[in-house]
């Protein structure tokens, strides 16, 4: 193919990106506008809920004072919210056809849908162009990495309703992609190094992004875990005083109350947190054998390499410690987070400020 057909073809695809982008904020409106109604239903829910908890505990407390069963005052409200929690759990494994239908939010998602053909069109045609596997270097790596973490947030939605997560997901590719057009880190085609022309190229690199889209699903939810168990917290202690019944408590924002419950959102992540941590194990693994076929050596000590296995030691720590230790709640919210945001870092600062064996950003 002619070079002035390539560029041309290079230029559809930085067009495609930039569309994308623009589509997948108009998705993260969307998502913000669906959690916005969903606050503002859950306000007018509680209201009414309020006024029928008022009847239930005082005619409990004219029980008690006439000499039945002790009543506990606030109970109903953690009736409540036990019923909430559960309705929320059950909503999650909803089938896409039983889903609730939050008109944004089904509208965030077909714009998820449509930025996402953009965004493989993107990196399709980055690939043809360049005549190789798009993601030999760090603009590549993030067109791709970015894609892969849409692509498994579609995928997870035709088995759970993480719909809610939407604002963080899209926010997050935009911010992502965003950085690097306007950034400088975009890079003309050039011919690879001689230590990327290798198979593990397309393995290593590949299962990378996937690991790292997983991660980023395990944050969202971690993230969320930490809103709602702090909501969950606020609403047993005001169910443990007196006042609840008269004043209503502010608990965080509306929309948590229609989100599966602190206990549930940690379980999911823990999922994900497992997968992505066998693929970055594999990262690992295959990242020693290209090494000794490069370089002649498994380990080096390298920058990059050494972050890799950081990442790996913070994940295998919070597994374990989840598992056998019992870090529940917001600890094991918090080793998720670090642990991505160990992931961000190595992409970012390490890429771009590090030098090393490993300085394939493509930037001069």
């Amino acid at each position: 193919m002619p070079d002035s057909a390539l560029l041309t073809l290079d230029s559809v695809s930085v067009l495609m990106v930039w569309t994308a982008i623009a589509v997948y904020a108009l998705a993260f409106i969307a998502y913000a506008i669906d959690l916005a109604r969903r606050s503002a239903l859950a306000v007018d829910a509680q209201d009414a809920k309020g006024r029928e908890r008022e009847l239930v505990v005082a005619g409990a407390r004219s029980q008690a004072a006439g000499g039945g069963a002790d009543a506990a005052p606030g109970a109903s409200a953690m009736d409540i919210l036990r019923a909430e929690e559960r309705v929320a759990d059950a909503a999650l494994n909803a089938s896409p056809a039983r889903r609730s239908r939050h008109i944004w939010a089904r509208i965030g998602t077909s714009l998820t849908v449509l930025g996402f053909l953009f965004h493989v069109g993107a990196d399709v045609t980055r690939g043809i162009a360049a005549g190789r596997v798009p993601w030999s270097n760090m603009y590549e790596f993030a067109l791709t990495g970015t894609m892969l973490i849409i692509a498994v947030y579609l995928i997870v939605l035709l088995r759970y309703d993480l719909r809610f997560l939407g604002t963080f997901i899209t926010g997050l590719v935009v911010v992502l992609l965003g950085g690097v057009m306007l950034g400088g880190l975009y890079v003309e085609i050039v011919p690879l190094m001689d230590p990327l022309k290798s198979v593990w190229l397309v393995i290593h690199v590949f299962v990378a992004s996937l690991a790292t889209a997983l991660f980023a699903i395990a944050f969202g939810l971690s993230v969320v875990q930490l809103m709602q168990g702090r909501r969950e917290h606020k609403v047993a202690a005001a169910a443990a005083s007196d006042s609840v019944v008269s004043t209503p408590v502010k608990t965080g924002p509306g929309f948590l109350r229609t989100l599966p419950s602190s206990e549930a959102l940690e379980s999911l992540a823990y999922r994900f947190a497992i997968l992505g941590f066998i693929f970055w194990t594999f990262t690992l693994i295959a990242g020693s054998i290209w090494a000794n076929d490069a370089w002649g050596r498994y380990w080096g000590f390298d920058t990059k390499e050494v972050w890799t296995f950081v990442i790996w030691v913070l994940y295998a720590g919070y597994i374990h410690a989840r598992a056998t230790r019992g870090w529940r709640g917001s600890r094991s919210a918090w080793l998720s987070i670090i642990g991505f945001t160990a992931v961000l870092f190595n992409f970012t600062i390490v890429n771009m400020f590090f030098k090393g064996l490993h300085a394939y950003s493509g930037l001069s």
